[in-house]
């Protein structure tokens, strides 16, 4: 082989790689301010109603930000290591930011260097849905909304005890309260 004939898919494969970043993440400012924002605009939003949400794609597009959008409604993906919530320690709950549905406890997230924010597991066995995902040459797992059917990622078998999964969760589709916060809201303000 010559190295033209290497060079060429190489140039290729990489400038693909970029477009795609790029073309999913127009903005990562944008993209990390979502949290509150997806409440203000989504009458939808619901931490506490557990019902099946189905709206049409029209509906969606006006209740979400574009970032939110793109990730939850089309199966887009963040690009690595630019999520607020890879990194953080915090103490809470993560949501769903599209409907609200809760997803995941802080205590079951961990540092896995993928890029995107890792939870072992699920706050319980409705919280997500399961789905074949054949795309781009690769047999993997889908996770998705168990309450609107959002896109939130892929989840694999190379986790730690004691499940020994890894949800790697795209960190714009998801919303996040600290423990302490949601304490408050629910004593009355105590």
């Amino acid at each position: 082989m010559t190295k033209t004939n290497i060079i060429l898919p190489v140039a290729f494969l990489v400038s693909t790689f970029l477009w795609y970043g790029c073309y999913n993440n127009k903005s990562d400012t944008k993209a990390q301010k979502t949290d509150s924002m997806e409440q203000k605009n989504n009458p939808s939003y619901s931490r506490t109603d557990s019902s099946r949400l189905v709206l049409s794609d029209e509906e969606w597009k006006q209740r979400l930000s574009p970032e939110v959008y793109q990730i939850a409604r089309q199966k887009g993906t963040e690009r690595p290591f630019t999520s607020k919530f890879e990194t953080s320690k915090e103490i809470g709950t993560y949501y769903c930011a599209a409907c609200g549905n809760p997803l995941f406890k802080s205590d079951t997230k961990f540092e896995s260097g993928c890029g995107w924010p890792s939870f072992y597991e699920p706050i319980s066995k409705s919280s997500v849905i399961y789905l074949p995902d054949n795309s781009h040459g690769m047999k993997r797992t889908e996770v998705e909304c168990g309450r609107c059917k959002a896109h939130l990622g892929h989840v694999f078998e190379d986790g730690p005890k004691p499940t020994g999964l890894r949800y790697c969760i795209n960190g714009v589709v998801l919303d996040f309260e600290k423990a302490k916060e949601a304490e408050k809201k629910y004593s009355g303000g105590k």
